[in-house]
């Protein structure tokens, strides 16, 4: 995980202003990265996801006090904080309000591994409570949804993503998306071939790699404004 928190504070804020481009976060959504000693940057609740700057991240500690800057955390920031608490392997995690798998938890319909990229999220749990993630309860709960897994969605709601790092999460949320909208739009042609574990399992392998990661990221950031 990076140490340089100018650095993070950057990071997250091209994320989120990627997702947002995307449609992947809206108004409202967050991303997080861990600090050391139980601490976390994440942008702030006001923060405009649409017009980002670095002095919309803060640093918080894992019951949200204010460690650095003085804007308020997001009252979801309870999604991030117990992830961090269960997972040690996570270092970054990313609440989408994502438009096309949002529909498919609406309708009670898994997102299946049907396009490559897909092969990389693994099994998509979908928490059941149709709620703001606003207490240590919740979040615990939703924590446990995801398990050791990369991506889980929260019914009729939005989604959680957690990486290594910032780019890891950043790419997942964009892959989730991304096969949602083309299983729906493959689904109005006909019945949609869903790729087998064999073919899921070496394809992950093939595509879970730092630098096809990164050229996720460097398209999106290519494309800012």
């Amino acid at each position: 995980m990076e140490t340089d928190h100018g650095k993070l504070r950057q990071m997250l804020v091209d994320a989120i202003s990627m997702m947002e481009r995307a449609g992947i976060i809206d108004f409202n959504g967050h991303f997080s990265a861990r600090l050391p000693g139980d601490r976390m940057l994440i942008n702030s609740g006001k923060s405009v996801r649409s017009a980002m700057t670095v002095d919309d991240i803060v640093a918080i500690d894992m019951d949200g006090k204010l460690v650095e800057g003085d804007a308020v955390p997001p009252m979801e920031f309870h999604i991030h904080a117990q992830i961090y608490r269960r997972r040690p392997d996570v270092n970054a995690v990313v609440h989408t309000h994502p438009y096309w798998s949002t529909l498919f938890s609406m309708a009670d319909q898994p997102v299946l591994p049907v396009i490559m990229q897909a092969a990389v999220l693994g099994q998509i749990p979908v928490f059941p409570k149709t709620a703001s993630i606003n207490t240590r309860a919740l979040g615990q709960e939703l924590a446990e949804c995801l398990g050791d897994g990369r991506v889980a969605m929260l019914k009729s709601h939005g989604a959680v993503a957690a990486g290594s790092d910032i780019v890891e999460a950043f790419v997942l949320g964009v892959y989730l998306e991304e096969t949602a909208q083309r299983q729906y739009m493959a689904s109005r042609l006909g019945s949609v071939t869903v790729l087998d574990t064999e073919q899921v399992q070496a394809i992950s392998r093939n595509l879970w790699k730092p630098n096809l990661l990164r050229k996720v990221w460097d398209y999106h950031y290519g494309k800012r404004g």
